[in-house]
Parts: C-alpha cells; structure tokens; sequence
C-alpha cells in the first residue's frame, strides 16, 4: 500500500510539473494515464494486456476505437477512456457509456490523468452507471481510497471485492453529497425535521426562515469546533492551554531553514475563520497549514508556490497578509481581532482564482 501511495505522489508530481506543457489528449494519455497504468502493474509494452485503440464496433458504427483495455486472463477487465488533463471529466461520460455494453468489462474509467472516475453497471446490468462510484484524485490520496485501487491492481485484482463495496461506496458519495448541500444552505425539509424535534410551536413561514438561518449557523459551528478539535490534537495543543512545544517543520519559502516555532490558539483559530470562508469554493482537503518561527502560513494544496494568507501574530501588533495581488506581492492588513479576518473574504477568494 506504501508502495503504492509514494508512486502516485511521484506521478502527481509529475502531472503538476508537466501539464502546462501538455497541449493533446494522446499528450495526456503517454505522459500521465501510461504512467499510471504502469502502477497498477499492468505491463503497458504487451498488447495482450493493455491494448490501446481498442476497436469496439457499436451497432452499424464501425471502428469505433476506446483509448485502452486492459485484459487479465485473456478478459477485458477495465475499459479508459482519457480526456485532455484540463478537461473535466465529468462531463464525457456519453462516450464511455457507448462503448461499455459491447467491451464485455465490468468497469470504466473516464479519466483526464489526475482525475479517475470509476464506473460500473449497478443500476441495469451491462449499463453503465450515470454517476462514478469511485473518483480518485492523485492530488489528494486518502488511504480508503488507496485501499480501493489495490483492488484495481494487477496483483490485487478481485472483482467481488470491487462488486461488494461499489453499491456502498456509490451510495455512500451521493449521500455526502446531498450532506453538503444541507450544511452550505439547509432545505426547507431538513429544517422542519430538525426543529420539530424541540420546537412545538406552529413552524410558520417567516420561523421557517429564521430557523434555516439558525441551522445554518449551528451546521457551521458545530464542523468548525470539530476541526478545530482534532487540529489542536494533532498540533498536540491542550484545550485549555497553549502548548509551548517546538518543534522542526519545513517552512514556507524554500530559503529559509527550519526553525523552531510556537503554535498558538490565535494562530489556529484564524486558521479555521480562513478554512471557513474558503469552504464555499474549496473542500478542507484542500487547504493547508504550515508554521514558521515569524507567520502562520496557509497554503493551497500544500503547495508552497501557493499561498492564501499569513498570520503574523507573534508580535504586539497582528496582521494578516494577503496574496490576491501575485504570491510575490504580499499586502499586510492591520487587525484588532480575529473576527476582522472576515473582512478580507472578497482578497481570499480572489488569490484562489489567481491559482486556477
């Protein structure tokens, strides 16, 4: 599994340092998807086992070609179709779904090569399924994730393992998502549902209204307090006093050695205000952090060459400095309190687009 993990970091590494240059989707598929099959341990150099423009004639069309298939046993076992690595693709899913009744494979992968969205027939059989039931993102592998893959693999191949836990993992992915929904802007239906529960009261429209606003807000506090729980664990920092552990940690800009730092409750507590506004265009996954003995650094991707914002607190005086004018152009903002930093939603959203 270890394994696994550091070649797909090795091969995210290589999509983010090559993709700008990368200008086809035959680009694409040699540079990022053959790499990626090579993982799985597939050998892409034997056209018994991975056969690319795989003919599957459909109906009176004739020549139709998938990018590959690959083939265990002699049986087609998983049929890729790949998109050019800025496509999304979840919007090219017609093409596969054409050729997946005629491949005889139980499963497809659409894939843009740091995007795989896995598909099946769970709904009809020999249909494929509207909606993935997996997606992995190179960028951010979770061991759940890695878990599924190995199953995938050329050694780990086991399709009733696959077929056991695709109905959950589909399900599981769509229910998330409507969760999500739910806690960005509460419906009418889950509002009622809640409420009910304590309020005995005729729930009218405009309690309907206050109540979604105070679901909302509930919804907020309650996700923010458990991130920022499990954040001052894993920093070691005590719920009620402030750690004075140091310890080494990579800092932010290449130049400049690792030093001893403090991490403070302000520090972390401006972090989560960060991760909150950022939450409407970001998943959390997304944002992380990084201390250094002079600013509390919050990064996309874990990427140092992208910055959102630094926390300056470790004088009298606290600033936060903004980033929405190029990385290379920092602005420190003077502020009284914590609660300021929600000033500067419209500079914070705007330094995400600039790394877009």
């Amino acid at each position: 599994m270890e394994d696994l993990k550091l070649k797909l970091q090795q091969l995210h590494e290589r999509v983010d340092s090559l993709k700008d240059q990368i200008n086809t989707e035959e680009a694409t598929k040699n540079a990022f998807v053959m790499p990626f099959i090579q993982i799985l341990g597939y050998d892409i150099f034997n056209p018994t086992e991975v056969i690319p423009e795989y003919i599957c004639d459909i109906g009176t069309k004739k020549g139709e070609k998938i990018d590959y298939v690959i083939k265990k046993d002699g049986e087609p076992i998983l049929i890729i179709e790949c998109k050019k690595w800025n496509e999304n693709v979840d919007a090219h899913n017609s093409q596969l779904h054409r050729y997946y009744h005629v491949s005889k494979s139980r499963f497809g992968v659409l894939t843009n090569g740091h995007i795989y969205n896995f598909y099946a027939d769970l709904e009809k059989p020999n249909i494929m399924d509207e909606k993935p039931f997996f997606t992995l993102d190179i960028s951010d592998l979770k061991e759940t994730s890695l878990k599924i893959l190995q199953n995938f693999s050329k050694n780990g191949y086991n399709l009733e393992e696959i077929l056991d836990s695709a109905e959950g993992l589909k399900y599981i992915k769509a229910i998330r998502k409507e969760f999500e929904k739910e806690i960005q802007e509460p419906s009418d239906e889950i509002v009622r549902l809640l409420v009910n529960r304590f309020f005995n009261k005729p729930l009218t429209a405009p309690r309907l209204v206050a109540f979604k606003e105070y679901t909302k807000k509930a919804f907020s506090t309650s996700i923010n307090e458990t991130i920022n729980f499990r954040l001052k664990n894993a920093l070691n920092i005590s719920e009620t006093v402030p750690s004075k552990a140091t310890e080494q940690t990579t800092a932010i800009d290449e130049n400049v050695e690792t030093p001893k730092f403090i991490t403070t409750e302000e520090e972390i507590e401006g972090s989560q205000i960060v991760k909150a506004i950022l939450r409407e265009v970001l998943p959390s996954s997304r944002i992380a952090f990084r201390d250094t003995q002079s600013y509390f650094g919050i990064l996309l991707d874990d990427n140092n060459r992208k910055p959102i914002c630094r926390l300056h607190f470790n004088s009298a005086n606290k600033y936060v400095e903004l980033f929405h004018n190029g990385k290379d152009n920092g602005e420190k903002k003077l502020i009284s309190s914590l609660e300021e930093i929600y000033d500067f939603k419209t500079e914070l959203l705007s330094t995400i687009k600039t790394y877009e």
